[in-house]
């Protein structure tokens, strides 16, 4: 890291985008430059980011607060523009390193744009790999673009799989793969108690600070389910060798258990910022002010098997994976949709998995080979699952 590596963050005013920025304002003095933030709404925060930074371009999605950004970044001489092609465009400008923290679905044109010009992705945008992974991989490849896990249990993974050593085929001493997951704030609540949870509780995470779609999909347990998926597309090992345990203390991050008998872990305090500086730094480590881990004081590491009753959404995530074809895009779609109905409080919290399943079974598996063939299911999928959610209210 002796030169200055340049540096977009796709979604820069999310929890994610938020630390990155943290990070890279902490970072010594020319170690980066950045090229570009992007952000949805938020053209106020945006500016703000912007301005600290130095970054030559700000990107808001909503056309709409594309006047409040001009007028935050007046006089500055940072470039401004709006709507989902300039953030296309701004993830395809060259830089070194970017961040791919667009929520959903959406981020996934943009993710696209910055593997397709190569140099390093750090992927927290999970939903890409679920809804188009052949495509993302395939696009990667072919620009020569190095892709790095950035949620904490998929970075730990990328980090724990550096012991595996070289050969033809380095995964086949890979035995498994644990991914851990913290149980959410309803770990230990009976399911009748979990059908009257409100929003407020389910965005209350007991350990990690996430936004609002995240933390839902904590709750539910989907969002290991997701994790799931993209761990079985970013690491070549088979579904049935990718193994989820509930981890209360959310300090193991992920496990590689090997052929001769070892397994790495690797630990840390629950803390984005973490992962994100080894993506930032990698292959080299830079500083970051977080928590150390004090296994004293924690004094204890529990691990349990999650309740497929209560949290479904596991079983459904390896059932569509298993399907193939289209059923992750559908998982994917039919769930932020209803995720985004609870929030709004016309869906109930055990509805969601509820209505992701239906959808599942109405469409099963079209093929959808690319990007448009996963757009066009993407909506139709968003549509279908409005409309069983729609038909269980009137029910």
């Amino acid at each position: 890291m002796a030169m200055t590596r340049s540096v977009t963050i796709l979604g820069s005013t999310g929890s994610v985008g938020r630390s990155t920025v943290a990070l890279l304002e902490d970072a010594p003095e020319g170690a980066f430059r950045v090229e570009a933030l992007v952000a949805n709404r938020d053209a106020v925060g945006l500016a703000t980011q912007a301005r600290r930074l130095g970054a030559r371009l700000a990107v808001v999605a909503d056309p709409g607060y594309f006047g409040a950004l001009r007028d935050a970044l007046a006089g500055s001489g940072i470039e401004v523009a709006a709507g989902p092609e300039a953030v296309v465009a701004a993830a395809a400008r060259p830089a070194d390193w970017t961040m791919a923290a667009i929520v959903g679905a959406a981020g996934l044109p943009a993710t696209l744009a910055a593997l397709g010009r190569g140099g390093v992705v750090a992927i927290a945008n999970k939903e890409s790999l679920v809804c188009a992974g052949e495509i993302v991989l395939a696009t990667a490849k072919a620009a020569g673009a190095t892709l790095l896990p950035v949620d904490s249990e998929h970075n730990a993974i990328f980090q724990a799989l550096e012991a595996r050593g070289g050969g033809a085929d380095p995964f086949a001493t890979v035995e498994k793969i644990v991914l851990t997951a913290s149980g959410g704030p309803f770990r230990t609540m009976a399911l009748a108690e979990m059908a009257a949870v409100t929003p407020e509780a389910a965005v209350k995470h007991p350990v990690w600070s996430m936004g609002a779609k995240i933390s839902i999909d904590s709750a539910t347990m989907m969002n290991k389910g997701l994790e799931l998926i993209e761990a079985v597309r970013l690491f070549p090992v088979p579904e049935p060798r990718v193994e989820v345990l509930v981890h209360p203390q959310s300090t193991v991050h992920g496990l590689v258990q090997y052929a001769d008998g070892s397994v790495m872990a690797q630990l840390g305090s629950p803390d984005m910022r973490t992962p994100i500086a080894h993506a930032l730094a990698w292959p080299a480590r830079m500083a970051a002010a977080v928590p150390r881990l004090d296994l004293v004081a924690l004094g204890r590491l529990e691990f349990f098997a999650p309740d497929p009753v209560r949290f479904p959404a596991l079983r459904l995530a390896r059932e569509a994976l298993r399907a193939g074809g289209g059923a992750t895009t559908i998982l994917n779609a039919a769930n932020e949709t209803a995720v985004g109905m609870f929030l709004d409080r016309r869906l109930g919290f055990l509805d969601i998995a509820a209505v992701v399943e239906e959808a599942l079974s109405r469409l099963g598996a079209p093929e959808a080979a690319d990007l448009d063939a996963i757009l066009s299911l993407d909506g139709a999928a968003r549509m279908e699952a409005a409309r069983i959610a729609a038909e269980r209210a009137a029910a």
